[in-house]
């Protein structure tokens, strides 16, 4: 908890979860389409469905990835801020 004297900051996401989600529905069927165009077949619609929430669950998980290290470079440049600051009032 922060103590009186300090400011507690928000970083905005610069992530729209919708957009992600929709780009994501978008590459699922993308890819669908890709394999059924290159194998010249159709996937039958429990295969399809199958294929499909195993590529969502792949992207989701890799969403989660990427926002766990957005938070790990977030916290480096806390860090890279308090280091500068400390060389520029340290050092003068």
């Amino acid at each position: 908890m922060a103590s009186s004297n300090e400011r507690v900051i928000t970083i905005k996401s610069s992530i729209d979860m919708n957009i992600v989600g929709e780009n994501i529905a978008d590459i699922v069927d993308f890819a669908i389409e890709k394999y059924e165009f290159r194998n010249d077949t159709t996937l039958a619609a429990d295969v399809r469905e199958n294929a499909a929430v195993s590529m969502r669950d792949a992207l989701w998980a890799e969403v989660e990835r990427m926002k766990a290290l957005r938070k790990e470079w977030l916290q480096k440049m806390f860090d890279t801020a308090d280091a500068a600051l400390l060389e520029s009032v340290d050092g003068s």
